[in-house]
């Protein structure tokens, strides 16, 4: 997500070259980012789309649709050359879930999917806290190649507000499915969740703009 937007901050169209001249890109290039869209809206709203179709669809045919829209996004990521190896762990590890999803057969199998990519966004900016630099840290560094001292603790106390947001909102995402509506599940994981995440985001970037001027 945050790679994502920081990928995208120059026009698709307009490119610059190493020399400061600016090229135009094929049209046929923006059919990657076209299905990669396309791809990202399908995934985000995962939960109404299970809630939606879990009586008319088993769930192995789910599980393999999602699974089939991971492994493209795969291909296209490595086809375009965009993206890191994290990325495409991510990826893969996600694909992977749905596939066993799929071999199980199980609806519940579904409904854990977001706790598990919780869980394993948690893993990802919990581990890089272990052994630094951490993710918040690379992205920063990414503008700020000299990033000065405060400004890696910033990231760091970034990164474990982070941690302990996807740590909680996989117990959250848990609690839904054992209580059994599925309706409640689909409301905080395709929506409520979201909205958190966003005004955590918001929150960051006003006390950023903060931390970026004694840079």
């Amino acid at each position: 997500m945050f790679k994502d937007f920081l990928n995208n901050r120059v026009p698709a169209e307009r490119q610059e070259n190493p020399d400061g001249s600016v090229c135009l890109k094929p049209k046929g290039a923006q059919q990657p980012t076209i299905l990669n869209v396309i791809i990202g809206a399908l995934t985000v709203s995962y939960p109404f789309l299970i809630w939606f179709t879990a009586d008319y669809f088993q769930p192995r045919s789910m599980a393999l649709g999602l699974a089939g829209l991971f492994l493209l996004r795969y291909w296209l990521q490595k086809h375009g050359k965009s993206g890191g190896e994290a990325e495409s762990r991510l990826i893969l590890a996600c694909a992977l879930f749905l596939l066993i999803g799929a071999l199980v057969n199980d609806a519940g199998w579904l409904l854990a999917y977001p706790v598990f990519v919780s869980l394993l966004f948690f893993a990802v900016f919990s581990f890089s806290l272990i052994h630094p630099p951490t993710v918040v840290e690379r992205l920063a560094r990414l503008e700020f190649p000299d990033l000065p001292a405060h400004g890696v603790l910033y990231t760091r106390k970034v990164t474990l507000v982070w941690s302990g947001f996807f740590l909680g909102n996989a117990v959250i995402s848990l609690l839904t499915i054992w209580h059994g509506d599925r309706w409640l599940w689909s409301l905080y994981n395709g929506c409520i969740s979201y909205v958190l995440m966003g005004l955590l985001m918001a929150g960051e970037m006003a006390i950023r703009r903060k931390v970026k001027a004694s840079f």
